[in-house]
């Protein structure tokens, strides 16, 4: 797997998306692709070559979410503040 680590100068590494290898991502100036350039799945629009990186060959935490972890040093940290919304939602 990979994942895109968006940075922060005030927090640990953020872990936001998680794909399967062989999944092509592009990292542009002022966006990232995701899938083949000619019909992409999607781009992420908040993410860019400024504020994020993309690291290969990581086995994810089994109960891995969207920013509930921190991948630092090659070690997942489960993020201090994360907040389960889907529990939230639920509750409402």
């Amino acid at each position: 797997m990979k994942t895109i680590l968006f940075l922060s100068p005030d927090a640990d590494p953020c872990s936001k998306y998680l794909f399967e290898d062989d999944e092509l991502i592009s990292v542009e100036d002022n966006f990232i692709t995701v899938g083949d350039p000619e019909g992409y799945h999607f781009k992420i629009l908040d993410g860019n070559s400024s504020n994020t990186v993309i690291v290969e060959n990581v086995t994810p935490p089994e109960d891995w979410y969207g920013c509930k972890y921190n991948y630092v040093n090659g070690v997942w940290e489960l993020c201090p503040d994360w907040v389960d919304l889907r529990l939230e939602v639920e509750a409402a």
